[in-house]
Formats: structure tokens, C-alpha cells, sequence
């Protein structure tokens, strides 16, 4: 997480429901228009390195509607819109729309550009991405969010926004018609088709009662480990049996970092309750490239046909990489679950829980 510049994800969320008066729990999003200043566009051009594309410089962007795309690639709130984008991108190119996804980052493996790159190519995202590590381009567009869109016409300007989730048709709509005050001809009025799945698939709002909540002691809520964490120390936790809703324990021996939660022996445990469809975990081995086998249950139980992309129906899988996991999907009805992950290996840093 970049501090300087204020970056936190939860508190994007907390923005969203005052201004919506929506669920508590929902990155719906909010859309206005604004006048900006060419400033964004000059420090869009200045990023330190670029994927998919050579360096986009504010001649070559001169001209063209831009469609900026705040983004880090751990996110569940902006997954869940990559399908949206990457058809805006597709359909709108041949008129002169450029997308532009600026990754800034949360956690730090993000900050790594490597693992951008793959992430990206796993996504299937082929515009460019300009990588923001010292969130200059963040700061410049007085960003806040994740997701977040910014509409720039032919001269820079800013004049349109969207924070969060939804309002798709908006969104497209605008697109349309900054390319139409563009000069373009033959723009398709009909929107986009998008059937998302996995990770990308709407969540189900309706059953949703349980909010993202961070592993790291800077910014975790509701630990129910006696005495709260041993911060940045090798401790022995044991959980307790039951939990109340969105509460959340341990089990083994981990040491409570600001950021991650680290495994230090073999055979933890991390379980929460939670009320929602999907559960995802942020969460990478702490050396490189070296898998963590894990196993997952619910109420002590395999997962059967709740597991998710990244489990399979007895609950196992491993950690191969830092990204977010898909840990369970299940089907109605969706009622208050335990939840318990357990590692069979150490050295795995677990990050954040997101639900869907």
C-alpha cells in the first residue's frame, strides 16, 4: 500500500454507502460529471514503465476520447468490472476510444512489475497499463478508489467519472458520446453483452452481510483471539471454537504483520465466520515460487459444490503465487458458514478477505 498517498480500499467502500445510501456492503459506484485540467493527461504520459504498450505520450493521446482505469489487480470490486472494460475496449477501438488501466498498488507484491504483467495476461487484458508504484498519476487525478473510471475528451479534459461498481450503461453511454462530440461515425448504439463468471461475476448483493476485512494488524477489524495479536512476533494462537458473524481467529504459530499475517511452521490454521456466496483470500508464498498446500472446509465439513475456482470439491489446493484465491462459491441458501483454511506448509503471508 502506497501510504503517502492515502490508498485504502475499505474506506472507498465506506464513501460509496454515504453517497449512495446503498448496502452497506456495496462497491455500487457513483457517477458524475466535472470539468478537469490537462494536468491528468501529463502525468498519465509520465509513468515510469508501461505493459501491453510503448510509452503513451500526451502528443499521441492528443485528440483521442481516453478512458482511464484505476486499477490494482488483487481487487474484487474492480474484477468484477475487467469485463465491462475489456469489451468497452474491444468494441469502441476502431473509433478512436484508448483505454488505459493505471495500476496502483495495495499490497507490495504488487509493486512488483512482473507479477503485473502476468496478472494481466491471465486477465486477458490486452490495453495499456501504466504502472503507478509511486502513485504520481494516482495523486494527479486526486484518485481515491478502486475501481475507478475517469472519461477524458479529445483535449484532456476530464468529464466524467465513475467510482465503484455498476452503472455499466452510464458508463457506455458516455463513451458513446464523447466519441459522437469526436467526430466519429458509425458508433453502435446497441451495449455490450458481457456474461462474467468466476471471479468476475457480479456478486450477489442481496446475500452479502459480510464486508472486506484486511489479515494485517494496521487495518484488520474483529480478531477474536484472546488478548488480541502479538504484533510483528512469532506467537501460538489458538483459535476458539465458535465465532460470531465476521469475526475471525487463528491457530498455529504466525506473526501478525502490519500488512500480511505470516505462517512460521507447518499446520495453521486461519478460520472465519461470514454470511455471502463467494469468499476470496489475497494472500502468496513469502518465497518465491514456492508452493503452500492448503485445505479448506465449511462448518468442519469439505466443500463439495461450494468450492471455488482455486479448491477443489475436498477443499485442497496450494498457494503458487500472490494474487487473490477463490475459495468458495456456494449455492443458495446462503446462510452464516464457519469457514477454516488450514496450511499443511509454512512461509505463506495472507493478506485480505473479500466476499461476493
Amino acid at each position: 500500500m502506497a501510504h503517502a498517498a492515502g490508498i485504502d480500499r475499505r474506506r472507498f467502500l465506506g464513501t460509496v454507502v454515504m453517497t449512495m445510501a446503498a448496502t452497506h456492503l456495496g462497491a455500487r459506484g457513483i457517477a458524475n460529471g466535472f470539468d478537469g485540467g490537462p494536468r491528468e493527461l501529463s502525468a498519465l504520459a509520465g509513468a515510469g514503465e508501461w505493459i501491453n504498450s510503448p510509452r503513451l505520450t500526451v502528443s499521441g493521446l492528443a485528440g483521442k476520447v481516453v478512458l482511464v482505469d484505476f486499477c490494482t489487480y488483487t481487487c474484487i470490486n474492480w474484477l468484477r468490472t475487467l469485463p465491462y472494460v475489456r469489451a468497452w475496449a474491444e468494441k469502441y477501438r476502431p473509433h478512436g476510444l484508448v483505454v488505459v488501466g493505471v495500476h496502483t498498488p495495495e499490497f507490495p507484491f504488487e509493486h512488483g512489475v512482473e507479477n503485473v504483467r502476468r496478472a494481466m495476461r491471465e486477465m486477458r487484458v490486452d490495453y495499456p497499463i501504466a504502472i503507478d508504484n509511486e502513485a504520481a498519476i494516482w495523486r494527479a487525478f486526486d484518485n481515491q478508489y478502486w475501481p475507478a473510471l475517469y472519461f477524458l475528451d479529445t483535449r484532456g479534459r476530464v468529464r466524467q467519472h465513475q467510482f465503484g461498481e455498476g452503472e455499466y450503461e452510464a458508463s457506455e453511454k458516455s463513451i458513446q458520446r464523447l466519441l459522437t462530440d469526436a467526430g466519429a461515425v458509425g458508433v453502435d448504439r446497441e451495449l455490450v453483452s458481457v456474461g462474467a463468471s468466476g471471479v468476475e461475476a457480479p456478486a450477489d448483493w442481496e446475500d452479502l452481510k459480510s464486508p472486506e476485512n484486511y489479515v494485517g494488524y494496521a487495518r484488520t477489524e474483529n480478531f477474536a483471539g484472546a488478548g488480541g495479536p502479538d504484533l510483528d512476533r512469532a506467537h501460538v494462537y489458538k483459535a476458539p471454537s465458535r465465532l460470531t458473524l465476521n469475526h475471525w481467529a487463528l491457530d498455529g504459530n504466525w506473526t501478525v504483520g502490519r500488512q500480511a499475517t505470516v505462517l512460521g511452521k507447518p499446520d495453521g490454521r486461519i478460520s472465519y465466520r461470514f454470511h455471502a456466496r463467494d469468499l476470496h483470500l489475497v494472500m502468496g508464498p513469502s518465497e518465491s515460487r514456492t508452493p503452500v498446500r492448503f485445505r479448506v472446509s465449511l462448518d468442519g465439513r469439505p466443500p463439495g459444490p461450494a468450492h471455488g475456482l482455486d479448491v477443489d470439491e475436498n477443499g485442497t489446493g496450494a498457494v503458487l503465487e500472490s494474487r487473490l484465491y477463490q475459495l468458495i462459491r456456494q449455492p443458495k441458501p446462503i446462510v452464516d458458514r464457519q469457514f477454516e483454511i488450514e496450511f499443511l506448509d509454512a512461509g505463506v503471508g495472507v493478506y485480505s478477505f473479500t466476499f461476493g
